[in-house]
């Protein structure tokens, strides 16, 4: 299994330049690399001798629970994987690497039908992949699976469906509202002091410098190639100092989930996270609870005033904290408020399934990708840079990933809360910047895990009861009622 991560995370580091410093014209053989290394450890993982170990090691009577734990995560993946050949691994690679290279020129340009045939491609092989899979009630459950084990679309349905019941007639209510002020956040702000200020917050949320870094991309990202190499990268607008400032503090959540995951596990399942929306739980729990909280930009403030003294010397930190949680529909998932972010979510989720089903192309994609946001948000899509083009996951083949942001913030909420009884005083440490005590329960009751757990399980253990979505809202309704001052 370390041999097998070997390869994998060379794959990563290999990804990681493509995605900041690869020059322009270096693309064909860099994707041929990654693809011959991703054959390769296919080919180790799928082995009859690889087969075999694990099939023997489960024979032995005397196992330990995390040792159990780990052969039959193991089994499973391996039984997966076994279901494709070297050929479609290959195929799929190259088709990933092609469609990310025309999804950034077509970004940049915003010229959709530059990227539409690579969408379309591996609309196809994701269709194929769902196929040779062949598990659950509906196409989609396949790929779903890769990202949080066990959810299924029946389950997805319900969530969205009470998440739109509950969520619709809170923004309503506030729609109402007098709303902040926000002009001050759109000012210039220069990029390299951008840059200073987003490495000022990840030293202050706890991000080991020495085992990571931050660069650039479009599309801001961790990648991790151990627990002692993990890296972020963001983007800066500018003209919109919140795109920098929470791309930072979520993918700082990110990576401090891998930081903290348990070096001697490496390459084995209890040295990876749970599942994708244990991730985003954590990513989310730093970008929301602790990020867009009044404490702790009451010790941060003051640096980011005297970083940018000419636009926000007049603005006190009641205006900047009513500024950064102001309710409004947006085009821009990522710059979405945390109640209108779930129907950003719950468009992919309804496209995806649409495209799992066999009933949409790229063309076809775009189309109700336009339709659902002036359905759902009431908002025309301008260009597709800000709509089907914003985003990177289908042109890394992650169809399947989407549901995750919206689970994860469900079990921020609810993980948050716990932390909030188990440290009465947390918000205090963090209103004087002492985000450790926080951090280190988080090391203790989750990262150290790794996947010894499933998600619901862990949830349960740590919570009590399983994922429950009245924690978030009862944390919107607190939260959104004091500071629009209605009764949700």
């Amino acid at each position: 299994m370390t041999k097998i991560a070997d390869i994998s995370h060379a794959i990563g580091v290999l990804s990681w330049d493509k995605e900041t410093y690869l020059p322009v014209k270096s693309d064909r053989f860099r994707s041929q690399q990654i693809a011959t290394l991703s054959a390769m450890s296919h080919g180790e993982f799928t082995s009859p001798e690889f087969g075999d170990i694990i099939q023997n090691a489960l024979a032995v009577k005397r196992l330990k629970a995390a040792e159990r734990r780990n052969l039959t995560i193991t089994l499973d993946q391996y039984q997966k994987a076994k279901k494709f050949d070297e050929a479609f691994v290959i195929e799929q690679s190259m088709a990933i690497s092609k469609a990310f290279q025309l999804w950034v020129q077509a970004k940049k340009t915003g010229d959709f039908g530059l990227y539409a045939p690579a969408l379309d491609d591996l609309i196809r092989l994701k269709i194929k992949e769902s196929k040779i899979l062949n598990f659950g009630d509906h196409p989609y459950d396949a790929l779903l699976d890769q990202y949080e084990p066990n959810s299924t679309v029946a389950q997805l349905d319900k969530l969205f469906v009470d998440v739109r019941d509950e969520l619709l007639p809170l923004i309503e209510k506030i729609r109402e509202a007098k709303k902040p002020s926000v002009k001050f956040m759109h000012k210039t702000y220069k990029k390299d002091k951008q840059w200073d200020f987003g490495i000022y917050l990840l030293r202050v949320m706890g991000y080991d410098f020495d085992m990571g870094r931050q660069d650039i991309s479009s599309h801001p990202f961790t990648i991790s190639f151990s627990p002692e190499d993990v890296r972020v990268t963001t983007r800066i607008d500018d003209n919109d100092l919140a795109n920098m400032t929470w791309s930072c503090l979520h993918e700082g959540g990110h990576a401090l989930y891998e930081q903290g995951l348990n070096p001697e596990e490496y390459g084995l399942p209890s040295g990876g996270a749970i599942s994708l929306a244990i991730h985003e739980s954590q990513s989310r729990l730093w970008e929301n609870h602790v990020g867009r909280s009044r404490d702790f930009w009451q010790c941060n403030y003051p640096s980011l005033q005297s970083k940018f003294k000419k636009n926000l010397k007049n603005v006190s930190l009641k205006d900047f904290y009513k500024a950064i949680n102001k309710v409004e529909p947006n085009l821009i998932r990522t710059e979405a408020d945390e109640l209108h972010y779930h129907l950003h979510v719950l468009i992919r989720y309804e496209i995806e399934k649409e495209i799992l089903s066999g009933n949409c192309d790229a063309a076809t994609a775009r189309e109700l990708w336009n339709k659902k946001y002036k359905d759902y948000l009431g908002l025309k899509v301008k260009n597709d840079t800000v709509g089907i083009l914003q985003d990177v996951h289908w042109s890394h083949g992650s169809f399947g990933y989407f549901p995750t942001y919206s689970m994860g913030s469900f079990y921020a909420a609810q993980f948050y809360q716990q932390a909030q009884k188990d440290m009465p005083d947390l918000n205090e440490q963090i209103a004087i910047s002492n985000n450790y005590p926080l951090l280190q329960w988080l090391r203790t009751k989750i990262h150290c895990h790794g996947r010894s757990f499933e998600a619901e399980e862990l949830c349960k253990k740590l919570t009590g009861e399983p994922l429950n979505l009245k924690y978030f809202i009862q944390y919107v309704k607190e939260k959104y009622g004091d500071l629009y001052n209605i009764d949700l």
